[in-house]
């Protein structure tokens, strides 16, 4: 019964808050197509896209004190240009950077004019980056952060120029690009380019003088003309506003708010209520994974292909697939570990990908070519990150293990060797997918490439972590060393997992797959590294101490 009702209520939500959340935005201009990157996409779509690329943030905080969301930054820099290149939206993130190039270092935005008159900037620049883009890599984090900063005041150069704002699409050819509403006499007749220069005229005129119900009426009458003339290749009205409710739902979001509860849930009633706990937790954890669910339909629906061609929709995909996994085998065992294990692993890959936008690129982009089988994508990557939601599944087991093995109110022997049980479960479906995964991408590589194996980092680094896992596996089998190792083993092999999965991407950065290639967040992940071998250590060193103890009791107090 209360799962029937969560299921209620999450069908409720998804269809209520959206409606609600479009009535508030600029949703008539969503009505607007506008061709970026290889896609086309509701202009507040690409609003918000631009400003996290330029800021890192969606909002934006003016110097007159006056705070700007993206739509609006988006719409009154094309409307009216003037004065925006001297408000701080370019992001320069690198602290180093910021002292090289004689900038505060307690400021992160600064403006175009600012950066452009900056003449240690420009020196930095020729004197660091002239080497070919595909040696990035050597480049050191000051360098990058100073390349992604020229990156940024060209993407303002365009803005400001107004040449980034193609909106107007060939009727004829859908392969050509599209082009800027001064341009539109270059694919329309006259009369109906005249007829679109008045309107986009007439809603420049309203938006700048405050009238945004007219502006979006005349927002609404200018994508109808294009959509009109260009039907086959004009995106339709319900498509635009899809892709602009998801943008705006965030379900991610909803999702990480879900599991964060959860975890708490499960932490604050694993000594009292146990039972109560158990069910709000499990509740939680169904809401927030039909979120989960909503989200990956929606980006499929946009994207036309399975999420996971980019680091953030990996990340996304391995915390779903670990959930996944918790819930089957919940409903499997009833034991209460699994969702336990699970929750605060998927809380914390939501938490990064929705807090460092710069480094997990949320944006839907078009797959380079060798991505764009989708059959081979969709079961070579599937498998693979499949296989890293069932190794963190594994690890979040084992370190629940490992607490109570080095707590003297811990599991009773019963317990734990139910709970060694399920971890080495979790290894042997990690193991199977990752090395099935593997298979499928030498098939895929000599389908794409001409050759099966080429000793290439990902695929170095892959065959090395299923290497580390068959280790664990087969110590565990052969005795080498029992539960407490296995757990051990578990946590141990997880970083061969972030090497292969994080490493090999945004530390190392070479390679044939060099499509998913990024940069920053190694102090995290040398951090996270860090905790975990110092928890092991911990484990490891309370684990003896409690074993000599079971050997050498201390004497009975003498009975006078």
């Amino acid at each position: 019964m209360m799962y029937k009702m969560v299921l209620r209520i999450v069908l409720i939500i998804l269809c209520v808050i959206p409606s609600s959340l479009v009535a508030k935005e600029l949703n008539q201009f969503s009505q607007i197509a506008i061709q970026h990157a290889g896609r086309k996409k509701p202009l507040t779509v690409f609003a918000r896209e631009v400003l996290l690329s330029l800021s890192g943030k969606e909002a934006i905080m003016t110097v007159e004190g006056e705070k700007i969301g993206s739509t609006d930054f988006v719409l009154s820099v094309w409307f009216h240009p003037e004065g925006w290149e001297r408000q701080p939206v370019i992001l320069v993130d690198n602290p180093l950077l910021r002292k090289a190039i004689g900038l505060d270092l307690h400021k992160k935005l600064y403006s175009f004019e600012q950066l452009k008159e900056n003449s240690l900037f420009r020196d930095f620049a020729l004197r660091h980056l002239h080497r070919n883009v595909a040696e990035g890599s050597d480049l050191k984090p000051e360098e990058k952060e100073a390349m992604a900063v020229s990156n940024r005041m060209k993407l303002f150069e365009e803005l400001y120029s107004g040449e980034i704002f193609t909106v107007i699409p060939d009727a004829s050819d859908p392969t050509k690009k599209w082009v800027t509403v001064e341009k539109a006499s270059l694919y329309y007749p006259q009369g109906l380019s005249e007829a679109l220069i008045i309107l986009f005229d007439s809603m420049k005129r309203f938006y700048l003088q405050g009238d945004l119900k007219q502006a979006q009426q005349e927002a609404s009458l200018f994508s109808k003309q294009l959509r009109d003339y260009a039907p086959r290749i004009y995106p339709s009205a319900d498509a635009l506003l899809f892709e602009h409710t998801y943008t705006l739902l965030k379900p991610w979001k909803w999702s990480l708010l879900c599991y964060i509860i959860a975890s708490v849930v499960f932490l604050l009633t694993s000594g009292w209520q146990k039972e109560l706990g158990y069910r709000i937790g499990w509740g939680l954890t169904v809401f927030g994974f039909l979120f989960h669910v909503y989200g990956f339909i929606c980006r499929i629906y946009i994207a036309g292909r399975p999420p996971v061609s980019n680091m953030y929709e990996s990340v996304v995909w391995v915390s779903f697939g670990v959930l996944l996994f918790a819930l089957i085998f919940e409903a499997i065992y009833h034991s209460r570990f699994f969702l336990k294990a699970a929750t605060p692993f998927a809380a914390v890959c939501m938490l990064l990908v929705e807090s460092q936008p710069l480094i997990f690129d949320p944006t839907i982009q078009p797959l380079v070519p060798v991505l764009r089988n989708n059959f081979w994508l969709t079961t070579h990557v599937l498998t693979i990150t499949l296989s890293y939601a069932a190794f963190a599944l594994a690890l979040g087991l084992s370190h629940i293990y490992l607490w109570h093995s080095v707590r003297r109110s811990g599991l009773e022997g019963f317990q734990k060797g139910v709970l060694a049980k399920y971890i080495y479960r979790s290894l042997q479906i990690g193991v199977f997918l990752l090395a099935t995964g593997t298979i499928l991408g030498g098939v895929w590589a000599n389908y794409s490439w001409g050759r099966f194996w080429d000793w290439d980092p990902k695929e170095t680094w892959a065959l090395i972590t299923l290497l580390c896992y068959l280790a664990v596996l087969h110590g565990r089998i052969a005795h080498w060393w029992g539960e407490f190792g296995l757990a051990v083993g578990s946590i141990c092999c997880f970083i061969s997992v972030l090497m292969a999965w994080y490493g090999v991407n945004f530390v190392l950065g070479k390679g044939l797959h060099s499509y998913g290639f990024g940069s920053g967040g190694l102090g995290y992940v040398i951090l996270y590294v860090l905790a975990e071998l110092g928890f092991v250590f911990y484990c490891l060193v309370k684990y003896q101490l409690r074993k000599k103890e079971e050997l050498n009791p201390p004497p009975s107090p003498i009975q006078v």
